[in-house]
């Protein structure tokens, strides 16, 4: 539901919602298939009831990609173990397991004749996140949640390899069967620990970086950083410059009007926008929207939604108007 993440999340799915022009569940699907050494055949999406034209843009997304892409639903909202579970069809073979709003940068390729690995990075402060210990072998050893005193500064992002998804599907379904729940909840981690004691080697597999689109100013940041990851890819996109200044790195998309306009650094231009005697700087404007006689800075603005005035901290929602 993205409440966080409100009023974007109001109109749109928050995984469907475009960092650098992708809705960024396809951003994370592209960077998990590039460190992936074999081929993806199928991208299974549990959701909430979301509509036909979210579920169609996920699919799309999937086959966009090579893959069959497949829709499942998770009605109530019972952990991290059971939403998987919503999709247990698909848990055969290799997978990997991925939260819907964590971005990442990483150097690596998976190596998928490990039994399991579990993405983290460092942090500052470890106590918001679950972590995990690790010996001398490279292997994990412990998984704790939320530590109040100093264990270990590899928190799980939320990113996970499995080489043998029928046996990962064993030790959910064990869990749903005995109402084993964490805080109300059918916890992943549970499963993790149940896989481990029987002898599953589980390694870290360690991102350079970890981006969170939990709310709108950790999202801008996301937008700022991925356009920096970016920023020597061609644009391809047309759109119209009138007297207007771009400051890369930049997102624009098609059939955007800048009109004697200062754009950038770090912003991202949604599809039939228009931005007119304005300076925008650091933030998302998706599309069929319009920005005029105004100052933008560490903001978001929905779809079709139109702004006037001087902002260094805006939020405004689909089809809103501001003046």
């Amino acid at each position: 539901m993205g409440k966080r993440m409100r009023p974007h999340t109001l109109t749109t799915p928050k995984p469907l919602i475009p960092i650098a022009g992708k809705p960024m569940v396809q951003r994370i699907v592209e960077d998990i298939i590039k460190v992936c050494d074999e081929k993806v055949d199928e991208i299974a999406f549990v959701i909430g009831r979301f509509g036909k034209e979210a579920e169609d843009n996920l699919v799309k997304v999937a086959e966009s990609l090579g893959a069959k892409g497949s829709i499942f639903y998770q009605d109530e909202p019972l952990g991290t173990a059971h939403a998987i579970m919503c999709a247990k069809s698909s848990l055969t073979g290799k997978v990997v397991v991925a939260f819907a709003d964590t971005l990442f940068k990483a150097d690596f390729k998976l190596d998928s004749s490990q039994e399991g690995i579990i993405w983290v990075q460092k942090v500052d402060d470890p106590k918001p996140f679950g972590v995990v210990k690790i010996d001398s072998n490279n292997i994990i050893t412990d998984f704790v949640e939320k530590p109040q005193t100093f264990v270990s500064d590899l928190a799980i992002i939320g990113i996970y390899y499995f080489n043998d998804g029928d046996y990962l599907k064993k030790e959910l379904q064990y869990l749903l069967d005995n109402n084993i729940k964490e805080k109300g909840e059918y916890q992943l981690t549970n499963a993790l620990e149940n896989m481990k004691a029987k002898g599953t080697k589980f390694h870290p597999g360690k991102v350079s970086e970890w981006l969170d689109c939990g709310n709108k100013d950790a999202t801008v940041y996301t937008n700022q950083r991925i356009l920096e990851f970016t920023k020597d890819q061609p644009r391809t996109s047309a759109f119209t410059n009138d007297n207007s200044v771009i400051i890369e790195p930049c997102f624009i998309g098609e059939n955007v009007k800048l009109i004697n306009a200062k754009v950038g650094p770090h912003v991202s231009i949604g599809n039939g926008t228009i931005i007119e005697n304005s300076i925008v700087k650091n933030s998302i404007i998706q599309s069929n929207s319009k920005i005029v006689n105004s100052e933008l800075s560490n903001s978001m603005i929905g779809n079709y939604a139109e702004f006037t005035g001087k902002s260094n901290d805006v939020s405004l929602s689909d089809y809103s108007t501001i003046r």
